[in-house]
Parts: structure tokens; sequence; C-alpha cells
């Protein structure tokens, strides 16, 4: 009853509205920018790096991200009146071990994945590696990374499905509304520009498993250390020219992009072996209804609260 745990605050709808609607706000102004401005998304990241450094640029980008995730957190405490705990969790504590199980799980598949890919198409990786640089982009990262990640996953999973679920009572639209707009905001990114629309079937389809775990789950544990690892591993060990993150990594992907099989098989093929594997450890069941099926009702859930307790 992960939704259901934002009755635990002072709802008002209104609430819900604000963070979500400035944040979006802000994000269509920036497309709209970059698709009226003279400079392509990747010249403009590469002037900047070339002034400033990847890891000035890299604590840019994410610092504001970072900050973010305080302001959730903050207005869930202070105007929800919600404590920190139900806004990530329907458990009586955060799990931190699910957290370190889903950032280990796909930590080590990113890198295997990256080197099977490094190990069959040589020619298309350049060896990186400068230990001064690396050790800078290493501490921005574990400092950072996981901030930024978890401001999206607060933001989308937690404050907007919550607010969504208990407007529409039904889980299946905060579902589809928040990982279609999780989707969305990374249009900005230059990886789009460089690979067209086709790349929103990765963005989107992540949005859907990242919202899939946390209703199955009944939190964001998973999803907070899914997150954290896939961008934290891979600004690490892996960068290029037309990425959102271009940094001092171990390697540098040097081939000409194009939209692949490797945009659908995270999508159709891990990922599903993921919820799979999640399934099993966690004991899931009821798919249905957790995924489809109706938003408690205030009293029926402190009534369900109330014998939990007893």
């Amino acid at each position: 009853m992960y939704i259901e745990q934002g009755y635990k605050g002072d709802i008002g709808l209104w609430k819900y509205l604000i963070i979500p609607g400035c944040f979006i706000g802000l994000m269509v102004m920036n497309y709209i920018a970059i698709v009226f401005s003279p400079v392509s998304v990747e010249d403009s990241m590469a002037g900047m790096i070339d002034k400033l450094g990847s890891n000035l640029v890299l604590i840019i980008l994410l610092a504001p991200l970072a900050l973010g995730l305080l302001l959730v957190l903050g207005w869930s405490k202070l105007v929800h009146a919600q404590s920190i705990t139900s806004l990530t969790t329907a458990r009586k504590k955060i799990d931190w071990k699910r957290v370190g199980f889903a950032f280990a799980v796909w930590g080590l598949l990113t890198v295997v994945l990256t080197m099977v890919g490094i190990y069959l198409s040589p020619e298309d990786y350049e060896f990186n590696f400068k230990l001064k640089p690396f050790l800078y982009l290493a501490l921005i990262g574990v400092l950072l990374i996981p901030l930024q990640t978890s401001f999206e996953e607060y933001l989308f999973r937690g404050h907007m499905m919550q607010g969504i679920g208990l407007a529409v009572k039904n889980r299946w639209v905060p579902l589809v509304v928040t990982s279609v707009l999780f989707g969305l905001m990374h249009l900005g990114n230059p990886e789009v520009e460089k690979l067209g629309y086709g790349i929103m079937i990765y963005y989107i389809g992540t949005g859907f498993f990242l919202g899939i775990i946390t209703l199955m789950d009944d939190g964001l544990e998973l999803a907070l250390g899914f997150h954290a690892a896939n961008n934290l591993i891979s600004a690490l060990l892996l960068t290029a020219d037309w990425t959102a993150f271009q940094t001092n990594s171990i390697y540098r992907d040097v081939s000409d992009p194009v939209l692949g099989y490797d945009v659908l098989v995270p999508v159709f093929i891990i990922f599903p072996i993921l919820l799979f594997l999640f399934s099993k450890k966690y004991g899931w069941s009821n798919w249905k209804n957790k995924l489809f099926g109706k938003v408690l009702s205030r009293e029926e859930f402190f009534l369900i609260e109330s014998k939990t307790d007893g």
C-alpha cells in the first residue's frame, strides 16, 4: 500500500502540484530553448567543457538536482507533514538492504554488459583512464549522483505517484503518467538530439520499470538503488562526446552513434528478467491489483493500519 502512505501527511492536492509543476515548467522552457538555439546541445556542452573542464561541468549539472532532493524532502516534511519514511516506503523503516541489493545487481550488470561490448567491438572504444581526473570524478560522482537520482525518484515515484494515486484512486494512472513524464524529462539530453526520438523508448521504458518495482515492492528502495547504480557506474565507466554525462571515465565510446538494438534490449529483455529476479527474492504476488487495482480510501487504509499495528 505504497500510494496510500500519502494519507499519513496533511493532504491537499494543491500541495502535490507546486513542485512537479515548477520542475516540468523548467524542463519545458529548457527544451524550447534547445529547439530554437542556433547551437546544438553537443556543441554547447563541448564549449562548456573546454572552458571549465568536465568535472566542474558535471558539478554544475548535478548540483541543482541534488538541491532539488532537499526541496522535495523538505516540502514533504514541512508542508505535507509527512515523514520521509512514509514518502519512501510502506514498511516501518527504510530497507537499506533493498537499496544495496538493487545497486549491486544493476551495477554488476552494467559493468559486465559494458565490458562485453568493448570485447566484441574494441575499435569502438578508447581507454581513457587518467588517475587524478578519475579520482576527482569518483569523488564528485559518489557525493552528487546518488542525490541527483534520488531527487528524480522521490519526485516521480514518490511525491507525484502518491499525489496522483490519491487523486484518481487507482494505481495504473500514476504509473503511466509518472513513467511518461520521467521519459519526457530527458528530451533535452544530447542523446535525443544525436539519436532521435527513438531513444525515448529506453527512457520511458525505464520509467515504467522503476514505477513497477515501486508499486510491486511497496517502496522506493529498489528504484533508488537501481537508479543510483545506473548513473554512477555509467559515469565512471564509459562516456561519449554526445551524452549528458561527459566525464573522465575509464573508457570513451568513439563510435558513430546509431540507434540500435541496445535501446530495446534493456527494456524488453533485461528489465523483465530483473522483475522476475526481484519478484522471486521478495515474494511479489497479486500483480494485477498492485499495478491496476484501486487505491484505498483514507478510512479503509487507516482501518487496515490499526489492525496491523494491533
